[in-house]
């Protein structure tokens, strides 16, 4: 790659050379913390060799260091992970209410807000493209861009039903209530060039942004609704203050939406990016959040728990992606 990168002509595509460029400090940076892990590796090993084996205090201090270097390890281990096509990409995530009425509504909002804190410890920028409130509380829809390193690559573990076990806050009673929503990951494409958008086919409509956001958002026809034609796929964006920016936001939705649709045309059976459509109700779920009668998290396809559920909210999801990695990513591209 570094021979690549100091060839005649390698900034002519400008688009290409970037990514080599990322790609090669990646790797660079990737192989300095290879060869310090390894060292403190060596160091710990003669250290234990040579203290006292009797000593409690040693013993602990050497079973901390072996836990750290071990968490070191399975972060390199994890990298390993990340070989599927649209890995590297930016993604488009949706969340939508399922079963449930207001249970599912709010259940929504609080997947948005688990995402949103797992964005944020990632150092992930992200960018609420559409939102749709509930009636009583939470959302009934919500369209977010994440931008950052291997966004597709860990996401792609979230995309299917999940489902809310507790009791209800919007019954008098506090009966037990089972909520759904579906989460959908969508690859923001790094090449564009592989979806082709005949201007003729669209009908771009505009109108006044129903949300919050301020005065200019709420007293202009700021939002845009576009709709494909030939495919009858509708994106909206109302977020930005500028017509302008909803509808270069909106477009890239619907880019990624395309680029799914005519791949799943050509490869129905590898079910390539999206894989089997889902509806939001019993049976399909991914994974069970149960908060009443007991506390648990269960990933139904990798069999992983987690009792601590409080935290799994507060974003705390590496542990479920990296199990999810760790059984199909051999085969990943199939199971997505």
């Amino acid at each position: 790659m570094e021979k690549q990168s100091g060839e005649d002509g390698f900034w002519d595509d400008h688009e290409k050379a970037g990514k080599l460029t990322k790609s090669l400090e990646t790797l660079k940076k990737d192989l300095e913390n290879w060869k310090s892990l390894g060292k403190d590796l060596s160091d710990l090993e003669d250290y234990s060799q040579e203290v006292d084996s009797d000593d409690l205090g040693v013993q602990e201090m050497v079973l901390e260091e072996f836990a750290t270097l071990k968490k070191k390890l399975e972060e390199f281990e994890k990298k390993t992970f990340f070989s599927g096509k649209y890995d590297e990409d930016n993604v488009i995530l949706e969340i939508h209410a399922g079963a449930g009425g207001d249970d599912a509504q709010d259940w929504a909002g609080m997947l948005l807000r688990m995402y949103l804190r797992f964005c944020e410890k990632q150092k992930w920028k992200t960018n609420i493209l559409n939102k749709t409130d509930g009636s009583v509380a939470g959302i009934k829809s919500v369209v977010v861009e994440i931008k950052g390193e291997k966004v597709f690559g860990n996401l792609k573990s979230e995309k299917g039903v999940h489902r809310l076990v507790r009791q209800s806050p919007f019954n008098s009673d506090s009966l037990r209530q089972t909520s759904f929503a579906a989460v959908e990951i969508w690859p923001i494409l790094s090449n564009n060039k592989e979806v082709e958008i005949d201007s003729k086919d669209l009908k771009v409509d505009t109108f006044r942004a129903s949300g919050a956001g301020g005065q200019s958002v709420n007293t202009t026809d700021s939002a845009v609704r576009i709709t494909h034609l030939p495919t009858k796929t509708v994106v909206t964006c109302q977020n930005e203050r500028s017509q302008l920016k909803n509808k270069e936001a909106a477009l890239k939705v619907l880019k990624a939406r395309l680029y799914e649709y005519f791949e799943k045309q050509k490869k129905e059976k590898e079910k390539e990016i999206k894989g089997e459509y889902k509806s939001a109700e019993w049976g399909n779920q991914i994974r069970s959040y149960v908060l009443h009668p007991y506390k648990m998290v269960k990933d139904h396809r990798t069999g992983f728990e987690e009792s601590d559920v409080e935290e799994i909210m507060n974003g705390n999801l590496d542990e479920f992606i990296t199990e999810y990695l760790r059984k199909f990513a051999r085969n990943t591209e199939a199971k997505i």
